[in-house]
């Protein structure tokens, strides 16, 4: 994706596209299982939005016809 269409999302936008706490999100990170987030800077965290956006189809594909 070119540069100039990288969104970055901070934590209160992944938690209203996402229905999970901050703490679950962090576990799921840890397992591997949820977009890892970026550090911009000591206190400055964010996430991809094509990563959010991806990891959100990929659970949506595994729904149960």
């Amino acid at each position: 994706m070119p540069d100039d269409q990288r969104r970055l999302l901070r934590l209160p936008e992944v938690l209203r596209r996402v229905p999970y706490s901050e703490g679950h999100i962090y576990r799921l990170e840890q397992a591997g299982e949820f977009p890892r987030r970026a550090h911009l800077g000591k206190r400055r965290v964010v996430w991809l939005e094509s990563e959010i956006d991806d990891w959100i189809d990929k659970c949506l594909k595994r729904r149960i016809p």
